[in-house]
């Protein structure tokens, strides 16, 4: 086990697109990991892809991060260490452990054919590994480059995930996976190796899609002579019907969740505790250092967790009844939401958006549903002078119902319809005191 004081990990996001919960579920996963041991979190942007990768990505990246409340000790970008990458391969190549293959695409795509056909598994085999100088030659003077594999050793390859437990992948049953393409640039594997190496990370911890890869880059970091990480990988998320969530829903994007007002430590409750045990008292957290101090990683389980809207929304309802007003205060005040609203309304809020309704509700103008204006009247007629407080709306309802004889639903539906506009909502005793003595009157009996 890695002593907490060096432990590092990474977060490796292509800024090729804006991030999903699935990023941020890993992100928050890494990040939480290293506040909980007092260790170093490391963002790395993996823009080796000129085509793809936007500068503006790589900025939206940085504040959907910051948005959630992640920080990170040390930045790397991939496009600044391709010297470091191509060193690696030099020595991999003078070790005989990459090696130069011809096929295209469509050859391959042949072969592969032909093995399931005769009931073979269709990895790769092996077949440029027979070629000799002059038949390289030879292929080269026709036009062909080379791409570059990786000579895995065809042996069990074994760790103990963090997350999963005992691995075992037979490196046998695996194709020598292409580090290289034709065109002299890096596919994913070794440019990932390289920099665990270089920026001492200690735990990679990832989605389970890469279980496989990491066969393949354990024995990297061997070939490499590099200190090999812990790796961990946690299970995918699944919607409602136990797919896999598409990357292509808007509805996922980060950007997506803040316009629908989607509060961060929500969002990283839930995606703390979701496919965990303890995912409920996670849920309650108060702040990102809470949720580090119940953080355990291996808590996770190895099915996929259902992401689940309602779920996020009704966390997201509880995090903003516990928030004081100078917790919101900068967003509140443009709305027009001073403390005494603040405090009366946020156990019936979902959004803080929800705030400028009680607003107008409280300092505005409504459309009052008077069903029974004449019981209106009598009650507008009974309004005591302000001030008013907390006990005012008691006093006034007592005086109310020893006049009309009425109690319960009768008595306080029509007020509270006639008063908010709405048949249901905080509690009255706070509200009437910011509608105040002016509105209150007009709102019951606007002939009075």
């Amino acid at each position: 086990m890695t002593p907490a004081a060096n432990l590092r990990v990474r977060f490796a996001p292509s800024p090729t697109g804006r991030l999903h919960v699935g990023n941020l579920y890993v992100a928050l996963a890494n990040w939480l990991q290293a506040r909980r041991h007092g260790g170093a979190f490391v963002l790395r942007l993996d823009d080796t892809d000129v085509q793809r990768s936007r500068p503006e990505f790589e900025h939206s990246i940085r504040e959907d991060l910051r948005w959630l409340g992640l920080d990170w000790a040390e930045e790397a970008r991939q496009s600044a260490r391709v010297p470091l990458y191509s060193a690696a391969a030099e020595r991999l190549k003078a070790s005989g452990r990459l090696y130069p293959c011809y096929e295209t695409p469509e050859e391959l795509a042949l072969r592969r054919k032909a093995q399931l056909q005769a009931g073979k598994p269709p990895i790769y085999d092996r077949a440029a590994l027979a070629l000799d100088e002059s038949d390289r030659q030879r292929l080269e003077a026709e036009g062909r480059r080379p791409h570059w594999r990786f000579r895995l050793d065809r042996e069990p390859v074994e760790w103990t995930d963090l997350v999963r437990g005992p691995e075992r992948i037979d490196a046998a049953s695996q194709s020598d996976p292409v580090l290289v393409r034709d065109d002299g640039s890096f596919l994913y594997t070794l440019p990932s190796v390289v920099d665990d190496i270089d920026l001492d990370i200690t735990q990679v911890i990832r989605g389970h899609d890469h279980v496989t890869n990491t066969a393949a880059q354990i024995q990297i970091f061997l070939a490499l002579s590099g200190k090999t990480p812990s790796f961990g990988h946690l299970p995918l998320l699944a919607d409602a019907t136990g797919a896999l969530l598409s990357k292509r829903l808007n509805s996922l994007s980060t950007a997506h969740l803040r316009d629908d007002g989607i509060e961060p430590l929500a969002l990283a409750a839930y995606l703390a505790g979701i496919g965990s045990a303890g995912g409920e008292k996670d849920a309650l957290a108060t702040s990102l250092d809470a949720l580090a101090a119940q953080f355990d990683i291996g808590h996770f389980g190895r099915g996929a967790p259902r992401y689940d809207p309602a779920a996020l929304a009704a966390i997201n309802a509880r995090v903003l009844h516990g928030y004081d007003y100078d917790r919101v205060a900068d967003r509140l005040a443009p709305l027009g939401c001073d403390e005494p609203l603040w405090l009366a309304i946020r156990g019936n809020v979902a959004r803080l958006s929800d705030a400028a309704d009680w607003v107008a509700v409280c300092y505005g103008e409504i459309e009052p549903l008077r069903d029974e204006p004449e019981f209106l009247a009598e009650a507008a007629a009974l309004l005591a002078p302000e001030p008013w407080d907390r006990d005012t709306w008691s006093r006034w309802t007592n005086a109310l119902k020893e006049k009309t004889g009425r109690k319960g639903r009768a008595l306080f539906r029509p007020l509270r319809l006639a008063l908010t506009g709405r048949d249901a909502g905080p509690e009255m005793a706070a509200l009437l005191p910011l509608i105040g003595a002016e509105r209150s009157r007009r709102r019951l009996d606007p002939a009075g």
